[in-house]
């Protein structure tokens, strides 16, 4: 080839802005396509927060007042949001057909429950 065109090919970038970059060209294989989130244990791993002065604040030391939100209320045989209890058991339920398993659940059981919850009564 001659001089001029090899000088040529060095100036012109190696693609042009206005052509449509392929994924495999944009995200080489093994990267990430997007934001990846650390959990808490993450963060706190690769920090090192025990090399820290005790009284420098960091997400093992931080503290906050109690919530000024009432806590949820969970269902207590299936984990669901419960909006219903029962008065007889104290159990809270989120549907009918909850309902109905709880009225047919031994006291025992029902005590379980309760003890599970840290809300145990002795039922009459």
């Amino acid at each position: 080839m001659e001089p001029e065109v090899i000088q040529a090919e060095m100036v012109l970038p190696t693609h042009l802005s206005f052509k449509r970059i392929q994924m495999y060209e944009k995200y080489p294989k093994g990267q990430s396509r997007g934001r990846h989130w650390k959990h808490l244990k993450q963060i706190i791993q690769a920090e090192n927060y025990q090399n820290y002065p005790p009284d420098e604040p960091n997400y093992v030391n931080i503290e906050s007042p109690p919530s000024m939100h009432p806590c949820k209320r969970i269902c207590d045989i299936t984990g669901y949001e419960a909006p219903y209890y029962d008065p007889r058991t104290n159990l809270r339920y989120a549907n009918t057909d909850v309902f109905k398993q709880i009225r047919s659940l031994p006291n025992e059981y029902v005590q379980r429950y309760l003890a599970l919850r840290n809300a145990a009564v002795v039922l009459k």
